[in-house]
């Protein structure tokens, strides 16, 4: 399930960026604001995945145990 999540996040985090980048083209602050924020969420619940994979005693990124 962890990978789904992950998965998941950076779905939000590119949806967030797109968000962002139509804001600033079209000049609408709120929907730019609102991009961002889903980047911040989405780093947010990614930092809380990796913490959840460091606690079950799963891989790091570069493949040594953590």
């Amino acid at each position: 399930m962890s990978a789904t999540n992950k998965l998941r996040n950076k779905l939000q985090r590119v949806r967030g960026r797109a968000k962002e980048s139509i804001g600033r083209v079209t000049g609408d602050r709120k929907l730019e604001s609102r991009g961002v924020g889903d980047q911040f969420k989405a780093d947010v619940k990614d930092i809380g995945e990796t913490a959840k994979d460091v606690i079950r005693g799963r891989r790091g990124r570069r493949g040594r145990r953590i």
